[in-house]
């Protein structure tokens, strides 16, 4: 007699639960978060700071097309780690209900309702036949009248507030270091140099502007801006100036 491993069928559709309650087609698209790249934001009093690990797989590939960080209104930005095709759609997505809502409130959306109509399609996608979760997470930040914001949406749809997340396959170890290091009074240049160090914590090799993508939105301006290599290699150089002193100072 052939017995069948636990859980067995209960993966061949989205709709069906297991016996323990569980999704694994959910489960699936969070390992596949697992395997991307590491992505991280940080709220700072004065703004918020997006970086994200940039690999180019191909040495051919032009490097603007390769994209981690994303733009959805002019006071948001968005950070994406799993599969980018399906992270794409829903920035596309969002760019939309942002837009939409201009239009109808001749206001900015707030972050709060950009993340909740992300995290609103991505739980609609647990629950039809003949679809699959977004393989994706993202990090949502940005500054609106009440200030800079941080959410992360999962592909189960959960929409949680964070004063500092990290999404991707160093995670846990990015996760562990924010929370020795962080510090709520941190300003946005404090927060810029903190992200660098927090992405140095698992990249592997030296850490360059060509493998590092990132994005502030200050309080000040409200307004998204990605950082260039030239500005990312100013950071890095003060970065490794305090590591001098530092030991210096030893």
């Amino acid at each position: 007699m052939v017995f069948a491993p636990p859980g067995a069928g209960y993966d061949r559709a989205i709709t069906v639960f297991s016996p323990d309650g569980k999704l694994f087609q959910v489960q699936y698209a969070q390992e596949a978060v697992k395997k991307g790249l590491t992505a991280l934001g940080i709220k700072a009093k004065d703004g918020i700071v997006l970086a994200a690990e940039k690999r180019l797989k191909n040495k051919l590939a032009e490097e603007y097309s390769i994209e981690k960080i994303f733009q959805i209104d002019d006071h948001i930005g968005a950070a994406a780690s799993g599969l980018i095709a399906d992270a794409r759609v829903l920035i596309d997505n969002a760019r939309i209900e942002a837009q939409v809502n201009r239009l109808r409130y001749d206001e900015p959306i707030s972050v709060r309702s950009i993340a909740k109509h992300i995290g609103d399609l991505k739980q609609l996608y647990t629950q039809h036949g003949g679809v699959r979760p977004f393989g994706a997470r993202l990090l949502i930040g940005g500054v609106d009248t009440d200030g800079p914001h941080l959410f992360e949406t999962d592909p189960s749809g959960v929409v949680a507030a964070y004063k500092a997340q990290t999404i991707g396959g160093g995670a846990p170890t990015v996760a562990e270091f924010l929370e020795k290091e962080y510090d709520e009074k941190i300003d946005l240049e404090e927060a810029i140099l903190l992200a660098l160090r927090a992405v140095n914590v698992v990249m592997e090799g030296e850490l360059e502007p060509a493998r590092l993508e990132m994005a502030i939105v200050p309080v000040k301006t409200k307004r998204f801006e990605k950082l260039d290599h030239g500005r990312i290699a100013s950071y890095i150089a003060k970065l490794g100036s305090g590591k001098s002193s530092a030991k210096s100072e030893e």
